[in-house]
């Protein structure tokens, strides 16, 4: 199997990584084609003594430390994606780094200290400080849209444990609309079949036709909606998730959102 093929099926992955560290698809998928055009330009550098995966983040990660593609000019950049540097800029990146990598991409504490090239102690520590970031992230009302009840129950759960209000949970796309318009939210969490047959992703759009919001989907098939063709979702959670994973992917929407961007 050649090395592509070997890297072919973590690629949806890694773009999800990526815009979800940089709070930007553009951002997030310009250090992704850097990683690749590094990788075919040498690849006798790429790491041969661990897994495929491990390899590419680790790429991935030798980019994103050298690179400032952030701070190149994209071309119809919108304000989220200027709160997302403001914050950025203020931020150092490693708490998130750690955060993401762990509770996101489900790599171990070893495999995080492999990728960011530090002490696995370290990264610990840098994954406390993030969740402590989390805990003083600004409260937001939130709409769940997901026609499982356990399920939403689940999300529900963390979204108060987070200190967050939950304004309703919509089970069909016509319920989503009302409720978003009755009581506008500060974020969205979505799956994409509805009770109805209805879809979760029109649902938002509808949404986001008329009030401006982020959104986290939560789907069983992700690679439906990572395929590389825009608009994609910056903020995904594959089911059956781990209530890690919403935490961070919660507080990292929260923190490109207009109503925690810096003064």
């Amino acid at each position: 199997m050649s090395l592509g093929q070997k890297l072919h099926p973590h690629l949806p992955f890694l773009r999800r990584y990526a815009r979800a560290l940089t709070g930007s698809q553009t951002h997030g998928d310009a250090y992704v084609r850097a990683t690749l055009e590094a990788i075919v330009a040498a690849p006798e550098e790429f790491p041969a003594d661990v897994d495929p995966r491990l390899g590419l983040y680790r790429t991935f990660h030798a980019i994103w430390s050298s690179s400032h593609l952030e701070d190149e000019p994209t071309g119809g950049g919108d304000d989220r994606e200027a709160i997302a540097q403001a914050r950025l800029a203020r931020l150092t990146p490693l708490p998130r780094q750690a955060l993401l990598l762990t509770a996101l991409e489900g790599f171990t504490v070893d495999d995080v200290a492999y990728l960011i090239a530090m002490d696995p102690a370290d990264v610990e520590a840098l994954v406390e400080e993030a969740l402590a970031e989390i805990e003083a992230q600004t409260r937001a009302k939130v709409l769940i849209i997901e026609d499982e009840p356990i399920i939403a129950m689940d999300i529900e759960t963390i979204v108060r444990d987070l200190g967050h209000d939950v304004t309703a949970i919509a089970v069909t796309r016509e319920d989503a609309v009302r409720e978003a318009m009755a009581e506008r939210p500060g974020l969205v969490l979505a799956d994409i079949q509805l009770a109805d047959d209805s879809s979760g992703i029109d649902a938002v759009k509808d949404i986001l036709s008329e009030i401006s919001v982020p959104v986290i989907f939560i789907t069983a098939f992700p690679e439906r909606l990572l395929t590389g063709e825009r608009p994609e979702p910056t903020f995904l959670i594959t089911k059956p998730f781990q209530r890690s994973t919403v935490k961070a992917a919660i507080s990292q929407a929260l923190f490109f959102d207009q109503a925690t961007a810096p003064a």
